[in-house]
């Protein structure tokens, strides 16, 4: 079974449209939710992740044993989402052998040059889509 990973910060509201539109649309996939704080990481788990987590470590071990990581752009950008993704955690992220489906969310000076302005419903069932191409195929 793939192992897919969530990550999200600040109120966890990416984090908890993703778990609900993949379990939606893609039924049977495990996710893993990782917040990096505890209110992130009980939106995900309150919208169905099969299994969650918090804090820097949590994200440093579960990127490294993901095959799918999936959240918002700044998940790998140190000090991004008003600081909340330590240098540590951008790392473990950037360094995992995991495919990476990255939503464009230009928050917190991060601007993403080339991306349509979509909302975040349009971003979210892009993700999904991405997420069933790759799940399907195993890649």
């Amino acid at each position: 079974m793939m192992n897919i990973l969530i990550i999200d910060a600040q109120g966890g509201g990416v984090g908890r449209q993703l778990v609900t539109a993949i379990k939606k649309e893609i039924p049977g996939l495990s996710l893993t939710a990782v917040g990096t704080n505890s209110i992130a990481t009980a939106a995900m788990l309150k919208a169905g992740a099969d299994q969650g987590a918090t804090g820097e470590n949590a994200v440093v071990v579960c990127a490294e044993k993901a095959d799918i990581i999936i959240g918002p752009v700044g998940i790998v950008i140190a000090n991004s989402l008003l600081g909340e993704i330590t240098p540590v955690m951008a790392t473990a992220i950037g360094k995992s052998r995991a495919k990476r489906l990255l939503i464009p969310i230009n928050h917190c000076d991060n601007i993403v040059i080339g991306i349509a302005d979509l909302n975040l419903g349009k971003l979210i069932q892009q993700t999904v889509d991405q997420l069933r191409y790759f799940t399907a195929g195993q890649f």
